[in-house]
């Protein structure tokens, strides 16, 4: 956590990472987000938390999950929502992404939810807003995805409950290029998941330090065996195109959860996925829409995670 992320009496200014923001902190926010809920759904009774103030999505990255939950966040908050669009500006004519910043935050912004391509861009735009100003990370380059890391989580607590020890988490997939997974991986290690596995090729795999404290392999089977959770992530089409990936369907049929894989785990794990989904390249049909699957769950928590979020920042 960087040092400019806390507020003068302790708050969180701007929301980067998890990475270091600890247990204490992150439950807190899981917390909010259950409380939330309710609202989150629809109604108005959350509806004066925010009240006068604005929020700006500021996406350079496309996205559908994580804008539109941003955007009904704010606005069942009661905050004015504007949405930037990046195809229609001045960064197409060669202005910077911090001038673009400036410029919106001048007509008066309390927030920016940021998307970047480029890792560590979204904090790096923090350090340019005024005093005032809060900015929340929608997802930098491979680096990470806070607020889906906490929509996991609390996920993984409706069904798990609150006591991460008694867990083992798989995590299958491209590690690699995934800021999800590097978001997922801080929260489980600061809540004190009793096990976390990795299973993906050793092409798709990461840096050592991002994998400290985990057990890594490329045997799906047999890591699968007594798990609580499998979280599956997405392969990127143009892995194959880079060779780091021989063919889809060889990737499927060595890394794919299906149904006869998926008995493997324990009887009651839960299924994840963030979204957007490759059917029958990193999970088959009948687990994705099966009863072991919680995948829309999460994009329903995805509000209300983000919701506790911006009601920590700018709502006192």
């Amino acid at each position: 956590m960087t040092e400019h992320a806390l507020t003068p009496d302790g708050r969180l200014r701007h929301f980067l990472t998890l990475d270091g923001l600890g247990a204490a902190r992150i439950e807190h926010l899981l917390e909010s987000a259950e409380a939330l809920r309710p609202h989150a759904a629809g109604g108005t009774g959350a509806r004066q938390v925010l009240a006068g103030r604005t929020v700006c999505n500021l996406f350079f990255e496309n996205s559908t999950r994580t804008r539109t939950s941003f955007q009904l966040a704010a606005q069942r908050l009661g905050a004015d929502v504007v949405n930037f669009d990046i195809a229609a500006s001045s960064v197409k004519k060669g202005e910077s992404a911090l001038d673009t910043l400036r410029t919106i935050e001048a007509m008066g912004m309390d927030a920016f939810v940021i998307r970047h391509a480029e890792n560590g861009a979204v904090a790096a735009l923090s350090d340019g807003v005024l005093p005032s100003t809060s900015v929340l990370n929608a997802g930098d380059g491979r680096a990470a995805h806070p607020t889906q890391g906490l929509l996991d989580m609390l996920t993984i607590r409706q069904h798990k409950g609150s006591d991460f020890s008694k867990l083992t988490a798989l995590i299958v997939g491209d590690v690699r290029h995934s800021r999800v997974a590097r978001s997922d991986l801080h929260a489980l290690r600061a809540l004190g998941c009793g096990e976390i596995r990795v299973c993906a090729p050793q092409s798709l795999l990461p840096e050592a330090d991002t994998l400290v404290g985990c057990t890594v392999g490329q045997q799906l089977d047999a890591l699968l065996e007594g798990v609580d959770v499998v979280m599956m992530l997405r392969v990127q089409r143009e892995r194959m195109e880079e060779g780091l990936v021989p063919s889809l369907d060889e990737y499927f049929r060595t890394f794919g959860l299906t149904r006869s894989r998926l008995a493997k785990a324990k009887p009651n794990a839960i299924v994840m996925h963030p979204g957007p989904m490759n059917r029958g390249v990193e999970i088959a049909d009948d687990v994705a829409d099966g009863p072991q699957s919680v995948i829309l769950q999460q994009v329903a928590n995805g509000v209300a995670v983000r919701m506790a979020v911006l009601k920590h920042l700018l709502g006192g």
